[in-house]
């Protein structure tokens, strides 16, 4: 059986408004939760599980980063809801380049989390 990529946890301080931004925004799909995570679940099966860290333990979340492969349409869409919602965001992983998308494309798909790649916390 060839390797593929089942799952992810993301670390986050309120698992469910987490889960909720990602399906508002990337309009991801419900999967069944259990324990401590809130899922999501992508297309090819990959799912995302959103998990609460405790604070006391873990008082800052580091920057990561994720990518998903989208369509233009899905990017626009998606990317309107960043700006509707003034979600800070920037062109780099660096934070450098704020409120600024940037061409990223592989044989003509879309590529890290949008059409343009963008960062955002």
């Amino acid at each position: 059986m060839p390797v593929t990529f089942n799952h992810t946890i993301i670390a986050a301080r309120d698992r469910h408004a987490s889960a909720q931004f990602f399906r508002d925004v990337l309009e991801a799909s419900d999967a069944p939760s259990w324990g401590p995570f809130t899922n999501l679940l992508l297309e090819g099966g990959v799912m995302i599980q959103f998990a609460d860290l405790p604070v006391a333990a873990y008082p800052e979340i580091q920057n990561q980063h994720y990518a998903f492969l989208v369509d233009d349409a899905l990017f626009d869409r998606a990317y309107a809801r960043l700006c509707e919602r003034r979600i800070e965001h920037w062109a780099d992983p660096q934070m450098s380049r704020p409120g600024e998308t940037t061409p990223d494309t592989v044989d003509g798909a879309s590529t890290s989390a949008t059409r343009r790649a963008t960062s955002w916390r």
